[in-house]
């Protein structure tokens, strides 16, 4: 496994792959890695000839008032996880490989990017399409994997390579959760045992949804509504929105028609979490 750290590095590992024929799997994360990542790690390898992971916490997905400071660095055990899972290459670059001094370009998905969690992070899904971009363009890989928990940032990403024509698939994979159901994250490490038992409404809500959708319930209003219920049954979880959209363009769903993603963000003290599944008609 090789650590690459500068742009020029990472584009001539990449361009020597391609010339021979591999195809590229890439994995991009921020680094303190859990199950949630190595299982798109598992997914690339299965999929690809080589695999390149990246490391680096991106400031311009974070807000002025969130946790880009304290956020986890962790990257010798995320390299010991990732040489053990066989991945060829970290590209770890530093701040000013991505972001030259003086940088001012942006990429961003109009409309999608203020739904969800766009709402309540203005600029987050601009800064995360812009670090994706610009990964893409010095990885230039083949095939990208991101995990489903995100599934936002999976459907704006997805719109993104569309208008761009970027030559990349775009694969989500299934949430990995805990075995209580909490859905695997790095900021769960935030988490102090109390909140960590919090926690666990995020899911209940949404089993909750599921559950009467699974026995005939079809109304948008109403299944979030009992999802709600759920939320307001653990007063130290904060909701910020529980709603049920359409997968692709995170329009709100009136009824379960289609597919339908149904969405949950809250705060369990002043750790924000995410969950999510998707609920498909018969």
């Amino acid at each position: 496994m090789q650590i690459l750290k500068t742009v020029n590095e990472m584009r001539a590992v990449s361009r020597t792959a391609r010339g021979e024929g591999e195809r590229l799997g890439f994995v991009p994360t921020m680094g303190a890695l859990h199950e949630g990542h190595l299982s798109l790690v598992r997914a690339a390898k299965l999929q690809s000839d080589a695999v390149i992971v990246s490391i680096f916490v991106n400031p311009r997905q974070f807000g002025p008032n969130e946790d880009f400071a304290k956020y986890p660095r962790t990257f010798e055990n995320d390299c010991g996880l990732l040489e053990k899972e066989g991945v060829d290459f970290i590209f770890a670059p530093p701040v000013e490989a991505m972001y030259p001094a003086g940088a001012v370009t942006y990429v961003s998905v109009e409309g999608l990017s203020g739904k969800l969690c766009g709402k309540s992070r203005p600029g987050h899904f601009r800064g995360v399409t812009t670090v994706v971009a610009t990964l893409f363009h010095i990885v230039e890989p083949d095939v990208a994997f991101f995990g489903q928990k995100d599934a936002a940032q999976v459907a704006i990403v997805r719109r993104m390579v569309k208008d761009l024509n970027h030559p990349v698939e775009i694969v989500a994979c299934p949430i990995v959760r805990e075995p209580d159901g909490l859905a695997m994250s790095s900021r769960n490490g935030y988490l102090s045992a109390k909140e960590r038992k919090w926690a666990l409404a995020l899911y209940r809500s949404l089993m909750q949804v599921q559950e009467l959708f699974q026995g005939g319930e079809d109304s948008a209003i109403r299944l979030i509504e009992a999802g709600k219920r759920v939320l307001a049954a653990q007063p130290e979880v904060k909701v910020d929105y529980l709603e049920i959209v359409d997968p692709e363009t995170l329009d709100a769903r009136g009824s379960v028609a289609g597919p339908a993603l149904v969405a949950v963000a809250a705060y369990v003290g002043t750790t924000r979490l995410i969950d999510n599944i998707v609920l498909t008609p018969e």
